[in-house]
């Protein structure tokens, strides 16, 4: 019994230390919320029924998406979708950016699909233009913004989304043939070694896998793996983005936006990095300011480059691919976006 005590620092240190290296994201979400309860209890009991509430709102996407993953290993149908990603570079930008428009995807549901095509090897240029264009529209998001801002306005954010999508995957591309970008996804994710013979030596697709033991033991595993990956990542995001929500004021956001020109639209761009809330929130927002008068590109120009760039998003991005490639993905966001924002001024105004 009296060993227990001294040897309480050295366990916990060494569950600390485990922690760090394989779950950075628990680590240091659960250090951030209990840091709050102590030194700002109010903001910590709100943060945490932040993060419950959208945990609760995203979770029959997140269940859907794990779903859909956990089947598709478990029937090996995942060589079948590695291959709707093959054929000539071009078309595959281009369909995967048209797929990323139009997905009934959120930013935070598409990562299990994303993990799982980087792992089996498809191109990087096609999974990221359907990744930069999955987080900006979706069915459900343009009825919203149909509604909030106007036909217009929700058409052009339509194009925008793919446009984004394909520009993205070219420039990726381009890049990928110049020798970069030779080993996208960070160590523990996946290299395309299991995956990659998927592609090369397809196994039969077993539809009806809950027939087989074995298969239905794999559907439990990767089930319960994408859970946890999703999670851990999802509590990370939801937790800052509740000190954003917080800590952040609305009408710093209203007046950086103000006015006419391009210099509007790049203060869009830049702001609506740190600024975004989510797509649904900042719909509302962006429609009273363009009510107020600021001008049409800068409005798109903030919910592009803040579309891509959110927490949700953008942690998901960082969870899965080394740092030049995120820094890649956030660059092609905003020249994007600020590109988009100019286009559509000029449209706009004609």
């Amino acid at each position: 019994m009296n060993d227990i005590p001294l040897s309480f620092p050295a366990v916990t240190i060494n569950l600390v230390r485990r922690l760090w290296v394989k779950e950075k994201a628990w680590l240091f979400g659960g250090l951030l919320l209990i840091a709050l309860y102590l030194f700002a209890p109010q903001q910590g009991a709100t943060s945490a029924r932040f993060v419950m509430g959208n945990l609760l709102n995203v979770a029959p996407f997140l269940l859907l998406s794990v779903g859909i993953a956990a089947y598709v290993g478990a029937s090996d149908a995942d060589g079948l979708v590695a291959r709707a990603f093959t054929g000539t570079p071009g078309v595959m930008i281009i369909v995967a950016a048209i797929a990323g428009g139009f997905a009934p995807f959120c930013s935070c549901g598409v990562i299990p699909l994303i993990a799982a095509l980087l792992a089996m090897g498809v191109p990087l240029s096609a999974v990221m233009a359907f990744w930069l264009a999955s987080p900006i529209m979706d069915p459900s998001m343009f009825a919203l913004t149909t509604g909030v801002i106007g036909i217009e306005f929700a058409v052009a954010k339509t194009i925008a989304a793919v446009g984004l999508g394909v520009f993205g995957g070219t420039i990726v591309h381009i890049v990928s043939r110049l020798g970069g970008l030779s080993d996208p996804l960070r160590e523990g994710v996946g290299n395309g070694g299991c995956g990659g013979q998927k592609i090369r030596s397809p196994r039969p697709v077993v539809w009806a896998f809950w027939r087989d033991g074995g298969r239905v033991t794999k559907f439990g595993r990767e089930g319960v793996k994408t859970t946890l990956f999703l999670t851990k990542w999802l509590f990370l995001a939801f937790l800052l983005e509740s000190l954003m929500v917080a800590w952040l004021p609305a009408d710093l956001v209203a007046r950086s936006l103000g006015g006419n020109g391009i210099a509007p639209i790049g203060i869009a761009t830049l702001v609506g990095v740190p600024a975004y809330l989510n797509g649904y929130a900042a719909l509302p927002l962006v429609g009273s300011l363009m009510d107020q008068g600021i001008a049409p590109g800068a409005g798109l120009a903030f919910l592009l480059a803040g579309g891509v760039t959110s927490l949700p998003a953008a942690i998901a991005v960082w969870a899965l691919v080394t740092w030049r490639v995120f820094a890649l993905y956030l660059g092609i966001a905003l020249v994007g976006s600020f590109s988009a924002g100019l286009l559509f001024q000029a449209w706009s105004t004609l």
